[in-house]
């Protein structure tokens, strides 16, 4: 049974409201005022929320900005009671991200209609829809059901890159958001000196170029093509569209991107406190870990002594002395630019 909460300041079309909801099997929460219906909305956590705009203490605009502000809230559906049916308030409603706009008084069916249409399509975005082609695909296919997304599902065909070639370099102003679908990729910064510093390493699943578009900046770091790969290429503004104009959408693509972040933030951490032995343990495990395929270890990681560096962010000769010191301690074995990992747990105990 899924629940609602019913934010109302008139007794009557509180009770009314709900009434009608619960004999439409929906649990019904009820509050009588702005304050109370924001604090109930991060306590109960309903599946929709449905608000009046004129309250005292604290109104329905207001309520809709607090929730909005929630990581926790922020893409339950939301449906605006209101009184008034000028214009220029459903505008102000819809501009903060209302999804739905009811005007009193209404019909028992208008109500339900309302209703089940924000939950189906609520629940058609907050599928699983995993990583890769497939998942964005199925991902875009439902975000179509929205008219203001119905065109973006049609751009999603890969693009070939080849091995070395430049997706993007460092300064260039962004027009796409990329999914690796088959390769490898990587990212990295350069230093004055001419020195790379890899910033991640993307595997088949992964997004990437995007932050420079929610900054609205150029690129801050440059991406290369490790091996032949597969790239779908979203144009800028359909994924902008996409982000900003459904909070249901975005909750759900924000899920998809959100996965790197934990990593990118210890590498940082590494960077700045952990030693160059451990620093070069952790480089291998990840490029272990992003060389995967289908959640199976590779047998060898194949990467060359600088791209190595990069990730650990040392100098070339300062990894290739600490390799020799993992071979020597039975941690890995080398032939030629492939590295093999013989013992795990010990490159963990290091890192």
């Amino acid at each position: 049974m899924k629940t609602i909460l019913l934010i109302e300041d008139d007794k009557v079309m509180r009770e009314n409201t709900a009434e009608i909801l619960e004999l439409a099997s929906f649990k019904v929460v009820t509050a009588e005022n702005g304050k109370e219906g924001s604090q109930l909305a991060k306590k109960v956590k309903p599946a929709l929320i449905i608000c009046d705009i004129m309250m005292p203490l604290l109104d329905g605009y207001g309520v809709l900005h607090i929730i909005s502000r929630d990581p926790e809230t922020a893409g339950i559906p939301f449906i605006f009671l209101t009184a008034k049916a000028e214009k220029s308030d459903m505008r102000k409603g819809m501009e903060l991200g209302a999804d739905d706009y009811l005007t009193k008084p209404f019909e028992d069916t208008e109500l339900l209609s309302a209703v089940e249409a924000r939950l189906k399509k609520s629940q058609a975005v907050k599928k699983d829809f995993g990583d890769g082609l497939q998942g964005l695909t199925h991902f875009l296919d439902a975000a179509s059901s929205f008219d203001e997304l119905k065109n973006l599902s049609t751009k999603r065909s890969p693009s070939q890159y080849r091995k070395k070639e430049v997706i993007f370099h460092e300064g260039d102003e962004p027009q796409y958001v990329f999914l690796l679908n088959k390769g490898k990729v990587k990212v990295y910064k350069t230093h004055d000196d001419g020195k790379e510093y890899i910033t991640n390493v993307y595997k088949d699943g992964d997004f990437f170029g995007h932050m420079s578009l929610f900054e609205a900046q150029p690129y801050s770091d440059s991406a290369i093509v490790l091996e032949d790969s597969e790239i779908v290429k979203v144009p800028k503004d359909d994924f902008l569209n996409l982000i900003y104009k459904n909070r249901d959408v975005a909750s759900q693509f924000i899920k998809m991107l959100a996965g790197h972040i934990e990593e990118q933030e210890k590498q940082l951490l590494s960077l700045a406190y952990d030693s160059v032995r451990k620093r070069a343990a952790e480089a291998l495990l990840l490029l272990q870990k992003r060389f995967e395929k289908d959640g199976q270890e590779q047998e060898a990681i194949r990467a060359t002594r600088e791209d190595l560096a990069g990730i650990a962010g040392t100098a070339t000769e300062t990894l290739i002395r600490c390799l020799g010191e993992f071979k020597e301690d039975g941690l890995i074995e080398v032939k030629g630019r492939e590295i093999k990992i013989l013992n795990k747990k010990g490159l963990q105990s290091i890192s």
